[in-house]
Protein backbone atom coordinates (compact mmCIF):
# COMPACT_ATOMS: atom_id res chain seq x y z
CA UNK A 1 0.00 0.00 0.00
CA UNK A 2 1.17 3.48 -0.85
CA UNK A 3 1.94 5.29 2.41
CA UNK A 4 0.99 8.62 0.83
CA UNK A 5 -2.53 7.30 0.24
CA UNK A 6 -2.65 5.96 3.79
CA UNK A 7 -1.75 9.43 5.04
CA UNK A 8 -4.64 10.92 3.07
CA UNK A 9 -6.99 8.33 4.58
CA UNK A 10 -5.82 9.19 8.10
CA UNK A 11 -6.37 12.89 7.45
CA UNK A 12 -9.84 12.15 6.03
CA UNK A 13 -10.74 10.21 9.18
CA UNK A 14 -9.55 13.16 11.24
CA UNK A 15 -11.04 16.05 9.21
CA UNK A 16 -14.11 14.35 7.72
CA UNK A 17 -14.01 16.21 4.39
CA UNK A 18 -12.08 15.72 1.14
CA UNK A 19 -11.93 19.52 0.70
CA UNK A 20 -10.49 20.02 4.18
CA UNK A 21 -7.90 17.31 3.52
CA UNK A 22 -7.01 19.00 0.22
CA UNK A 23 -6.64 22.38 1.91
CA UNK A 24 -4.61 20.90 4.78
CA UNK A 25 -2.13 19.11 2.53
CA UNK A 26 -2.03 21.47 -0.44
CA UNK A 27 -3.78 19.19 -2.93
CA UNK A 28 -6.91 19.57 -5.04
CA UNK A 29 -10.09 17.89 -3.87
CA UNK A 30 -10.04 15.84 -7.08
CA UNK A 31 -6.53 14.55 -6.30
CA UNK A 32 -7.57 13.48 -2.79
CA UNK A 33 -10.66 11.72 -4.16
CA UNK A 34 -8.64 9.91 -6.84
CA UNK A 35 -6.00 8.72 -4.36
CA UNK A 36 -8.60 7.43 -1.88
CA UNK A 37 -10.31 5.61 -4.74
CA UNK A 38 -6.97 4.09 -5.82
CA UNK A 39 -6.36 2.92 -2.25
CA UNK A 40 -9.82 1.30 -2.20
CA UNK A 41 -9.00 -0.58 -5.40
CA UNK A 42 -5.69 -1.65 -3.90
CA UNK A 43 -7.34 -3.19 -0.81
CA UNK A 44 -10.35 -4.34 -2.85
CA UNK A 45 -12.98 -2.87 -0.55
CA UNK A 46 -14.88 0.47 -0.38
CA UNK A 47 -13.30 2.88 2.06
CA UNK A 48 -15.76 5.83 1.87
CA UNK A 49 -19.49 6.23 1.37
CA UNK A 50 -21.74 9.25 0.71
CA UNK A 51 -22.98 11.20 3.71
CA UNK A 52 -25.15 13.97 2.31
CA UNK A 53 -22.84 16.34 0.45
CA UNK A 54 -19.85 14.92 2.26
CA UNK A 55 -18.35 11.44 2.63
CA UNK A 56 -17.62 9.30 5.61
CA UNK A 57 -15.42 6.26 6.12
CA UNK A 58 -16.94 2.85 5.82
CA UNK A 59 -16.30 0.39 8.69
CA UNK A 60 -13.46 -1.05 6.59
CA UNK A 61 -12.16 2.47 5.99
CA UNK A 62 -12.11 3.19 9.73
CA UNK A 63 -10.25 -0.04 10.46
CA UNK A 64 -7.70 0.70 7.76
CA UNK A 65 -7.28 4.27 9.06
CA UNK A 66 -6.55 2.84 12.52
CA UNK A 67 -3.92 0.53 11.03
CA UNK A 68 -2.53 3.40 8.98
CA UNK A 69 -1.78 5.46 12.09
CA UNK A 70 0.56 2.71 13.33
CA UNK A 71 1.99 2.08 9.87
CA UNK A 72 2.81 5.74 9.29
CA UNK A 73 4.35 6.06 12.74
CA UNK A 74 6.57 3.05 12.01
CA UNK A 75 7.56 4.46 8.61
CA UNK A 76 8.44 7.82 10.18
CA UNK A 77 10.48 6.07 12.89
CA UNK A 78 12.34 4.05 10.25
CA UNK A 79 13.14 7.19 8.27
CA UNK A 80 14.48 8.92 11.37
CA UNK A 81 16.48 5.83 12.28
CA UNK A 82 18.09 5.61 8.83
CA UNK A 83 18.63 9.32 8.37
CA UNK A 84 22.40 9.89 8.62
CA UNK A 85 21.74 13.41 9.86
CA UNK A 86 19.27 12.36 12.55
CA UNK A 87 20.05 12.36 16.26
CA UNK A 88 21.62 8.92 16.92
CA UNK A 89 19.21 6.53 18.60
CA UNK A 90 18.81 2.77 18.64
CA UNK A 91 20.48 -0.43 19.81
CA UNK A 92 24.03 -1.07 18.61
CA UNK A 93 25.30 -4.68 18.85
CA UNK A 94 29.07 -5.03 19.26
CA UNK A 95 31.21 -8.16 19.54
CA UNK A 96 34.90 -7.97 20.33
CA UNK A 97 37.91 -9.30 22.17
CA UNK A 98 38.46 -8.28 25.76
CA UNK A 99 41.28 -5.75 25.35
CA UNK A 100 39.49 -3.79 22.64
CA UNK A 101 36.33 -3.71 24.75
CA UNK A 102 38.27 -2.45 27.78
CA UNK A 103 40.65 -0.12 25.99
CA UNK A 104 38.55 1.33 23.18
CA UNK A 105 34.87 0.67 23.85
CA UNK A 106 34.17 1.09 27.57
CA UNK A 107 35.21 4.78 27.68
CA UNK A 108 32.92 5.46 24.72
CA UNK A 109 29.94 3.66 26.28
CA UNK A 110 30.34 5.62 29.49
CA UNK A 111 30.37 8.89 27.59
CA UNK A 112 27.40 7.97 25.38
CA UNK A 113 25.22 7.36 28.41
CA UNK A 114 25.40 11.10 29.02
CA UNK A 115 25.84 12.59 25.56
CA UNK A 116 23.49 10.30 23.59
CA UNK A 117 21.12 8.47 25.95
CA UNK A 118 19.07 7.24 22.99
CA UNK A 119 21.94 4.96 21.92
CA UNK A 120 21.97 1.57 23.66
CA UNK A 121 25.11 -0.53 23.29
CA UNK A 122 25.04 -4.32 23.73
CA UNK A 123 28.50 -5.91 24.13
CA UNK A 124 29.48 -9.56 23.68
CA UNK A 125 33.00 -10.96 24.06
CA UNK A 126 34.12 -12.95 21.02
CA UNK A 127 37.38 -13.79 19.29
CA UNK A 128 37.81 -12.52 15.70
CA UNK A 129 36.74 -15.68 13.85
CA UNK A 130 33.55 -15.81 15.90
CA UNK A 131 32.91 -12.08 15.49
CA UNK A 132 33.33 -12.30 11.71
CA UNK A 133 30.68 -15.03 11.57
CA UNK A 134 28.28 -12.91 13.61
CA UNK A 135 28.92 -9.96 11.32
CA UNK A 136 28.30 -12.07 8.22
CA UNK A 137 24.98 -13.32 9.60
CA UNK A 138 23.99 -9.75 10.56
CA UNK A 139 23.76 -10.68 14.24
CA UNK A 140 26.02 -7.75 15.19
CA UNK A 141 26.65 -4.28 13.80
CA UNK A 142 30.32 -3.88 14.72
CA UNK A 143 33.18 -6.32 15.36
CA UNK A 144 36.33 -5.45 17.30
CA UNK A 145 38.94 -7.84 15.93
CA UNK A 146 42.68 -8.32 15.67
CA UNK A 147 45.34 -9.99 13.60
CA UNK A 148 49.12 -10.27 13.81
CA UNK A 149 51.70 -8.69 11.54
CA UNK A 150 52.90 -12.21 10.69
CA UNK A 151 49.36 -13.49 10.15
CA UNK A 152 47.31 -10.74 8.48
CA UNK A 153 43.57 -11.34 8.32
CA UNK A 154 41.93 -11.53 4.91
CA UNK A 155 38.72 -9.46 4.91
CA UNK A 156 35.77 -10.22 2.67
CA UNK A 157 35.19 -7.55 0.06
CA UNK A 158 31.93 -6.49 1.72
CA UNK A 159 33.66 -5.50 4.97
CA UNK A 160 35.46 -2.31 5.99
CA UNK A 161 38.13 -2.20 8.72
CA UNK A 162 39.21 0.81 10.79
CA UNK A 163 42.70 0.34 12.27
CA UNK A 164 42.63 1.22 15.98
CA UNK A 165 46.00 0.51 17.59
CA UNK A 166 48.99 -1.85 17.71
CA UNK A 167 50.57 -3.85 20.55
CA UNK A 168 53.99 -5.52 20.41
CA UNK A 169 54.05 -9.15 21.55
CA UNK A 170 56.86 -11.35 22.77
CA UNK A 171 57.43 -14.89 23.94
CA UNK A 172 56.20 -15.72 27.44
CA UNK A 173 58.58 -18.08 29.26
CA UNK A 174 59.43 -19.08 32.81
CA UNK A 175 61.33 -16.37 34.68
CA UNK A 176 64.22 -18.74 35.45
CA UNK A 177 64.89 -19.53 31.78
CA UNK A 178 68.24 -18.29 30.39
CA UNK A 179 67.96 -15.33 28.02
CA UNK A 180 68.59 -16.30 24.40
CA UNK A 181 70.30 -13.67 22.23
CA UNK A 182 69.48 -12.78 18.66
CA UNK A 183 66.44 -12.24 16.50
CA UNK A 184 63.02 -13.88 16.74
CA UNK A 185 64.21 -17.06 15.04
CA UNK A 186 67.02 -17.42 17.59
CA UNK A 187 64.64 -16.88 20.51
CA UNK A 188 62.19 -19.45 19.12
CA UNK A 189 64.97 -21.93 18.40
CA UNK A 190 65.97 -21.87 22.09
CA UNK A 191 62.54 -23.29 22.97
CA UNK A 192 62.06 -25.63 20.03
CA UNK A 193 61.69 -28.70 22.23
CA UNK A 194 59.16 -27.14 24.62
CA UNK A 195 55.37 -27.59 24.39
CA UNK A 196 53.66 -24.54 22.86
CA UNK A 197 50.49 -22.73 23.90
CA UNK A 198 48.16 -21.08 21.38
CA UNK A 199 44.70 -19.51 21.42
CA UNK A 200 41.72 -21.85 21.67
CA UNK A 201 39.21 -19.69 19.73
CA UNK A 202 41.31 -17.99 17.07
CA UNK A 203 44.04 -19.10 14.68
CA UNK A 204 46.08 -15.89 14.27
CA UNK A 205 48.60 -16.47 17.06
CA UNK A 206 49.12 -20.11 16.00
CA UNK A 207 49.90 -18.88 12.49
CA UNK A 208 52.41 -16.41 13.94
CA UNK A 209 53.99 -19.12 16.12
CA UNK A 210 54.27 -21.55 13.21
CA UNK A 211 55.75 -18.86 10.94
CA UNK A 212 58.51 -17.95 13.39
CA UNK A 213 59.15 -21.58 14.25
CA UNK A 214 59.54 -22.34 10.54
CA UNK A 215 62.09 -19.52 10.29
CA UNK A 216 63.92 -21.14 13.21
CA UNK A 217 63.89 -24.52 11.47
CA UNK A 218 61.39 -26.52 13.52
CA UNK A 219 57.71 -27.40 13.77
CA UNK A 220 56.21 -26.38 17.13
CA UNK A 221 54.47 -29.05 19.18
CA UNK A 222 51.14 -27.43 20.02
CA UNK A 223 50.21 -28.87 23.40
CA UNK A 224 47.63 -26.45 24.78
CA UNK A 225 44.89 -24.23 23.34
CA UNK A 226 44.06 -21.52 25.85
CA UNK A 227 41.97 -18.37 25.55
CA UNK A 228 42.79 -16.73 28.92
CA UNK A 229 46.22 -15.13 29.16
CA UNK A 230 46.13 -15.61 32.92
CA UNK A 231 45.82 -19.35 32.30
CA UNK A 232 48.66 -19.17 29.78
CA UNK A 233 50.79 -17.74 32.60
CA UNK A 234 49.72 -20.55 34.93
CA UNK A 235 50.85 -23.14 32.38
CA UNK A 236 54.18 -21.36 31.88
CA UNK A 237 54.84 -21.25 35.64
CA UNK A 238 53.96 -24.94 35.87
CA UNK A 239 56.56 -25.70 33.19
CA UNK A 240 53.93 -26.92 30.75
CA UNK A 241 54.77 -24.72 27.79
CA UNK A 242 55.66 -21.35 26.31
CA UNK A 243 53.46 -18.97 24.30
CA UNK A 244 52.97 -15.47 22.99
CA UNK A 245 52.15 -12.68 25.47
CA UNK A 246 51.94 -8.88 25.10
CA UNK A 247 55.39 -7.33 25.55
CA UNK A 248 54.00 -4.80 28.05
CA UNK A 249 52.01 -7.43 29.93
CA UNK A 250 52.23 -7.05 33.70
CA UNK A 251 53.42 -10.58 34.28
CA UNK A 252 52.78 -12.51 37.44
CA UNK A 253 55.76 -13.71 39.43
CA UNK A 254 57.54 -16.52 37.65
CA UNK A 255 56.83 -15.31 34.08
CA UNK A 256 58.68 -12.94 31.79
CA UNK A 257 58.20 -11.89 28.18
CA UNK A 258 61.14 -12.04 25.78
CA UNK A 259 61.23 -9.41 23.00
CA UNK A 260 60.92 -10.63 19.42
CA UNK A 261 62.71 -8.73 16.65
CA UNK A 262 63.50 -9.10 12.95
CA UNK A 263 60.67 -9.84 12.52
CA UNK A 264 58.65 -8.65 15.44
CA UNK A 265 55.15 -9.80 16.33
CA UNK A 266 52.58 -7.00 16.43
CA UNK A 267 48.93 -7.42 17.32
CA UNK A 268 46.80 -4.99 15.29
CA UNK A 269 43.30 -4.10 16.47
CA UNK A 270 40.46 -3.14 14.13
CA UNK A 271 36.83 -2.03 14.13
CA UNK A 272 35.09 -3.96 11.33
CA UNK A 273 31.69 -3.23 9.79
CA UNK A 274 29.68 -4.39 6.82
CA UNK A 275 30.20 -1.98 3.93
CA UNK A 276 27.53 0.70 3.70
CA UNK A 277 26.23 0.23 7.25
CA UNK A 278 28.36 3.06 8.65
CA UNK A 279 25.76 5.59 7.51
CA UNK A 280 23.45 4.44 10.32
CA UNK A 281 23.69 7.24 12.87
CA UNK A 282 24.46 5.19 16.05
CA UNK A 283 27.12 3.15 14.26
CA UNK A 284 28.66 6.23 12.68
CA UNK A 285 28.77 7.91 16.09
CA UNK A 286 30.68 5.01 17.69
CA UNK A 287 33.01 4.68 14.71
CA UNK A 288 33.83 8.38 14.92
CA UNK A 289 34.62 7.99 18.63
CA UNK A 290 36.78 4.94 17.93
CA UNK A 291 38.57 6.81 15.15
CA UNK A 292 39.32 9.69 17.50
CA UNK A 293 40.57 7.30 20.17
CA UNK A 294 42.79 5.53 17.63
CA UNK A 295 44.95 8.65 17.39
CA UNK A 296 45.65 8.66 21.15
CA UNK A 297 48.20 6.52 22.94
CA UNK A 298 46.83 4.31 25.73
CA UNK A 299 48.06 1.84 28.30
CA UNK A 300 47.62 -1.85 27.45
CA UNK A 301 45.40 -3.45 30.08
CA UNK A 302 45.35 -6.99 28.68
CA UNK A 303 44.89 -8.72 25.37
CA UNK A 304 42.79 -11.55 24.01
Amino acid sequence: MDVRRLRLLVELSRLGSMREVADELGHTTSTVSQQIAALAREVQTPLVEPDGRRVRLTPAGRRLADHAVSILAAVDAARRDLDPDAEPAGTLRIAGFATAVRRSLLPIIGDLATSHPGVRVLVSEYEPLEAFELLASDDIDLALTYDYSLAPAALRNDLDALHLWDVAWGLGVSADEPTPHGDSAAVFAAFAERPWIVNSRNTADEHAVRTLASMAGFTPRIAHEIDSLELVEDLIVAGLGVGLLPLEWQCRQGVRVLPLTDPGVTLRAYAVTRRGRERWAPLRLVLDRLRSGATCEGTVLCTS
